[in-house]
């Protein structure tokens, strides 16, 4: 594959022109301009932020995308689909309490924010995956498949089980629905906490398979014909639906590629990443801790796979930040790991998911970086 092109920025602003221009005036030169948005309706997928953590990106950086949009002719909106998890953004309505308790409102990004895959993320479209090896189709939130353009704007940071979340991450596992989500985390089948199980039924309702069976006023999911659909987890009151988390993480970095390319594959699309408050962990987390290195800079491509890349590496540049985990003991005595998201997390590795990414066509790990 062809090398990519990678433009990249630092921080340093002057009295001229503050980060949010510096961030445009980047954005125009990756050629954003270059991408045919004149009333087409364009997806900005972005992270709105955990309860309690401050890690995420602000909506200001949201505000600069979108106003370029609409610059060109776009009909932007700001989207995420719901978390498999629990906690404040498993359904459309806490999603979007939380997003506006985090500063994302029409009124400061100046568009609407659509939670892609519905109330109780079951609103989702079957994706074929071109050249998928573990995935033949993705469930993909139906309003970012609904729109012509997809953008990423990606807060890069470390991951526990990634190594790295940058634009796959925020596109692949970010635009999943809840049962796109947990067919990369595990083999597709939920099951049941009979601890908080009251026996209510509604997860034997919603299955059109009669999965769930009632044993004791219990629920239990035969899966032997679960489907893995997921719309137990959606309609359980008190969360006692669960998914296993057992995929391998060579498994879930390949998944989440594959999701990507369903989201990604042959259409018009544009990637930014902020390597800022480069965190170790996912901005999923209700806290966030000390930024593994200085604040690197802005970074935009056409292509995700280079851009990945690209972050990453220029992250493993860096002298590492006092007070971090990286200048913890615990990393500290694993100081033979050149890498410093392995070094964090020695589990993950994440050129898995970038390889793969290259090999399925996503993308290329070969870039040439323009720095302006």
């Amino acid at each position: 594959m062809n090398k990519a092109t990678v433009y990249s920025t630092d921080m340093h602003v002057t009295d001229e022109e503050n980060t949010q221009a510096k961030m445009a005036r980047l954005i125009r030169r990756a050629g954003l301009g270059d991408l045919d948005l004149k009333g087409k309706f364009v997806a900005i997928k972005i992270h709105f932020g955990e309860m309690g953590n401050l890690a995420y990106l602000r909506p200001n950086y949201a505000r600069t995308v979108v106003d370029l949009v609409k610059e060109f002719g776009g009909k932007p909106f700001l989207t995420d689909a719901n978390t498999l998890y629990v906690g404040y953004r498993k359904n459309a309505l806490d999603h979007l309490d939380t997003a506006y308790t985090n500063g994302f409102s029409p009124f400061s990004t100046g568009c609407h924010i659509i939670i892609a895959d519905g109330l109780k993320g079951t609103d989702e479209v079957l994706v074929p995956v071109r050249n998928g090896e573990l995935t033949k189709e993705a469930r993909i939130g139906r309003a970012v498949m609904d729109a012509d353009v997809v953008i990423s704007l990606s807060h890069f940071k470390g991951h526990e089980l990634t190594g790295i979340g940058g634009a796959i991450k925020n596109i692949g596992m970010g635009c999943a629905s809840r049962a796109g989500k947990m067919d990369q985390h595990n083999d597709g089948k939920p099951q049941v906490d009979a601890n908080l199980c009251i026996g209510c039924g509604k997860c034997r309702a919603i299955c059109a398979f009669d999965a769930p069976e009632l044993k004791n006023r219990k629920a239990v999911i035969n899966h032997s014909i679960c489907v893995g659909c997921g719309r137990c987890i959606g309609v359980c009151p008190t969360d006692a639906v669960q998914p296993t988390d057992d995929a391998s993480v060579t498994d879930l970095s390949k998944r989440m590629a594959e999701y990507a390319m369903a989201v990604l594959d042959g259409r018009p699309q544009f990637h930014i990443s902020l390597v800022m408050d480069v965190s170790p962990f996912c901005d999923c987390h209700s806290s966030s801790d000390v930024g593994i290195v200085p604040d690197v800079g802005m970074f935009a491509s056409v292509d995700p796979v280079a851009l990945d890349q690209a972050c990453a590496e220029a992250v493993n540049r860096q002298p590492i930040q006092l007070g971090s985990i990286l200048a913890s003991p615990e990393c500290q005595g694993r100081a033979d790991i050149e890498d410093y998201f392995q070094r964090m997390h020695p589990v993950t590795n994440w050129h898995e998911c970038l390889d793969h990414a290259e090999k399925i066509g996503l993308g290329s790990t070969k870039y040439d970086l323009v720095t302006i």
